[in-house]
């Protein structure tokens, strides 16, 4: 008689518990309970076959994920207890614990993280900047993800340059030296000791019966390497995992190792769990209709254990202000008619800069809202560090912001330095008193070494930027801050003389202070005080000083203080604006609630969703560019594609899907397309809101939904837009009253030209023009300069 905790699996399941002998690869959908079935199958193997506990190794990726395995098998059978559930790395530290001797590692060596890594290589390194540094860094670490030595030909492959052979040779003889290892050595070294040694890989092959991974899709080359090392003959090996979810690449995992599974160890079994038990059937069929475009899967077919529900809802909107009231009036009308709480919805988006429109509009609608795996946005240390400087700017006597900011990054200004500068500021004359500039100033003298070098930066970087501020409040624009239309030309009219952190001269903004467009690192500014904002934070050394960060843990602050200088965008390149843009700042900071709110709405990013489920969710930001990025093809497509595909089976009872017809990206308002994800939906299985641009294959909206909110705007025609016509009606003039359809004007560059497009945004106007040249370009009405010229007649 089948055990009792057998009886209430599905066929499925039960097959892939019960299945022993030939290796087996269990191919589990988005929520098919496959976690269910790997801890089942752990008792099984303990109370039904005999295994020891201790000849069973089960690996997974977090701590988390270890202990619930080792719990719920307990709860089955408590000898589970006894066998080895462990994380990748944290069998690698216990393996080289025990037999590192063999290559001469003391077993009490030390565990070197990202941090500690980077500064070694920064003693190999010498002078190098330290984003240089962490790129080595992350580069190492890769190759170390890909089972590459300093000595191994295949290392071409990865970087052909001779120098990060040297360096990563270095770097190891180094590491070796000291007697530490890093996370990568985790992995690597006990491969490499089970290959050395025979004696130590039969030892481990006759101990390990069983070898269970979880999550599969997402394993590196090298813990690859070592689960094929650790397989005997008799080895029992089932793998779980899921191809359509294989979204870490960027991390190392390799989505191959579960796509050739099959071939790499013969006469595999194949089970796939195809039941879904989350989503309804409406928010599966689009969800397998989207992933169903990747070539790179071993395929399989969902089948929705639940009811049809709601079709998905796709809204067309104007910009991120309307998709984040929109995602705010969705929320609120589903609480205040009682079907929903604030903690059923979750609104998911590509980066965790985008949080920065949904966390201001819910805060102005008073809805409660946490943010998952991300500080808010304001609390983020990249973003604090930018607006003390900007605050600085503003009041020279701010001592909190000239504190966070003066060593930032290190410039050689000691805290005793510091103290003497703030106890300075309060002897000075009336007039001065508290002004810490002029105390920098009077300070300065008595300074030398680096000390002196790092203060005067600081204050070359403050005087160059309110200088700026200065000429455009007195009218006198001998460096003008630069508008939309003029674009990358109108950067380089911004000098920037002086020193920059190493001594160097700056002079004019260069690829140190603006890296190219796509650089890592790099801002873009456009419009207004964005440009001026841009020029501080790459000017002061910050966003070089983030992105090594980035680099280092592949965390997103550059990012966030882009999003930063794209709200900058709205303000103009004055004290005023500036005044403007921390008093609105500080505002949306106070309504922010202090206490821990339970019923909340979950704002995250698509990664972090991983193994969660929503009951309704809102996947947001879906424009070509940004989700995907237009950077991305081939197999970075397939996984972006993945991607979307973990965000749909996220949601449980609802689904909305946002686009927007225009974005602030990069400083500027960019006109966007609909992202290419959204039109391998299944036209039948979708309502549409708002108005999708006439190449849409979906057509006109269908009826609204009880609850949706009323959409107007988006691509084509409605309320929010004017678009042009073969003959422009005289009538068709921005709200400003200042362009008209089909109106002649004139570029000083361009030349002649004539308007065919005004589209209306919160900004105000944008205007696109055609010229005689055949060039086109858009601008925002508030923002054009003396540049472009109505004409009323032919001259």
């Amino acid at each position: 008689m089948e055990a009792d905790y057998l009886m209430s699996l599905n066929a499925e399941q039960r097959e892939a518990v019960l299945h022993q002998g030939a290796p087996l690869l269990i191919l589990a959908g988005a929520g098919s309970g496959k976690t269910r079935v790997i801890t089942t199958k752990i008792a099984y193997l303990i109370r039904e076959c005999g295994i020891e506990p201790e000849s069973i190794l089960a690996v997974t990726f977090t701590n988390k994920a270890a202990r619930e395995m080792a719990e719920r098998a307990a709860l089955i059978e408590p000898r589970a207890m006894g066998a080895m559930i462990r994380t990748f790395h944290s069998f690698g530290a216990w393996f080289l614990r025990r037999n590192g001797h063999l290559i001469g590692l003391d077993s009490r060596f030390v565990i070197y993280d990202e941090e500690d890594s980077l500064s070694l290589l920064a003693t190999i390194m010498g002078g190098a900047p330290r984003l240089e540094v962490a790129h080595m860094a992350h580069k190492i670490a890769r190759a170390k993800d890909y089972f590459l030595s300093p000595d191994d030909p295949a290392l071409e492959l990865f970087d052909h340059t001779p120098q990060f052979r040297r360096l990563y040779g270095e770097y190891e003889k180094r590491l070796a030296t000291i007697g530490n290892v890093d996370f990568g050595d985790l992995i690597k070294k006990p491969v490499e000791i089970l290959r050395r040694f025979p004696e130590v890989r039969q030892r481990f092959q006759d101990r390990i019966r069983v070898i269970l991974v979880d999550e599969y899709q997402d394993s590196n080359v090298a813990q690859f390497e070592l689960l094929k090392e650790l397989c005997g003959p008799s080895t029992y090996l089932c793998v779980v995992g899921d191809d359509d979810q294989s979204i870490y690449r960027f991390r190392g995992a390799e989505v191959r190792n579960i796509l050739e599974f099959p071939e790499r160890f013969p006469n595999t079994h194949i089970i796939r769990l195809v039941r879904n038990y989350r989503s309804t059937r409406s928010i599966l069929q689009v969800a397998s209709a989207v992933v169903s475009h990747n070539r790179g899967r071993l395929g399989k077919e969902m089948v929705a254990e639940r009811k049809e529900g709601s079709p998905p809802v796709v809204a067309f909107l104007l910009d991120q202000e309307s998709e984040a009231r929109f995602c705010a009036d969705v929320i609120q009308t589903s609480v205040e008619r009682g079907g929903a709480r604030y903690g059923d919805w979750a609104i998911l988006y590509r980066t965790n800069a985008q949080s920065l429109t949904f966390e201001t509009e819910l805060l102005h609608r008073r809805i409660p809202y946490r943010v998952v795996g991300s500080l808010k946005f304001y609390e983020r240390e990249e973003v604090k560090d930018a607006l003390a400087f900007l605050s600085f700017l503003m009041n020279p006597r701010d001592e909190i912001a000239f504190r966070r900011i003066v060593n930032k990054p290190a410039r050689g200004i000691g805290d005793a330095t510091i103290e003497k500068i703030i106890d300075r500021s309060f002897a000075l004359p009336d007039e001065r008193r508290g002004n810490l500039v002029e105390s920098c100033r009077d300070m300065l003298q008595t300074l030398s070494g680096r000390t002196r070098k790092g203060l005067s930066f600081f204050l070359s970087v403050y005087d160059r930027i309110t200088a700026l501020f200065q000429d455009e409040v007195q009218g006198e624009t001998n460096e003008k801050i630069p508008s939309q239309a003029e674009g990358p030309r109108a950067q380089e009219s911004v000098p920037l003389d002086g020193e920059g952190p190493g001594g160097e001269s700056s002079g004019r903004p260069s690829a140190q202070w603006m890296p190219p467009e796509g650089g890592e690192g790099s801002l873009k500014g456009g419009e207004g005080l964005s440009m001026v904002l841009v020029l501080l934070l790459e000017h002061s050394g910050l966003v070089a000083y983030h992105a090594s960060q980035d680099a280092i843990s592949g965390s997103q602050k550059v990012a966030n203080l882009q999003e930063l200088v794209n709200g900058a965008t709205l303000y103009p390149a004055t004290s005023e604006g500036l005044s403007l843009f921390l008093e609105h700042i500080e505002l949306d900071r106070s309504l922010e609630a202090t206490e821990d709110v339970q019923d909340a709405v979950t704002l995250i990013t698509l990664h972090n969703t991983k193994g969660l489920e929503f009951p309704r969710v809102i996947i947001t930001g879906l424009e070509k560019g940004v989700f995907p990025r237009e950077d991305k093809n081939g197999d970075d497509l397939e996984e972006e594609r993945r991607l979307f595909y973990v965000g749909i089976t996220r949601a449980m009872d609802e689904l909305y899907c946002t686009t927007c017809a225009m974005r602030r990206l990069y400083g500027k308002t960019l006109f966007l397309e609909p992202s290419p994800f959204l039109s391998e939906f299944p036209p039948e299985s979708i309502r549409i809101r708002g108005n999708p641009p006439a190449q849409f294959p979906f057509g006109a909206p269908k009826g609204r939904l009880e609850g949706d909110p009323e959409v107007t705007g988006g691509y084509g025609r409605g309320p929010s837009v004017m678009v042009s016509r073969e003959r422009p009606s005289s009538e068709q003039w921005s709200s400003d009253g200042r362009w008209k359809l089909g109106q002649r004007v004139f570029h000083d560059e361009y030349g002649y030209g004539e308007i065919y497009y005004i589209m209306e945004s919160e900004a105000g106007p944008v205007v696109d023009v055609r010229f005689e040249s055949g060039r086109k370009f858009r601008f925002m009405s508030r923002y054009q300069s003396s540049s472009i010229m109505r004409v009323d007649h032919d001259t």
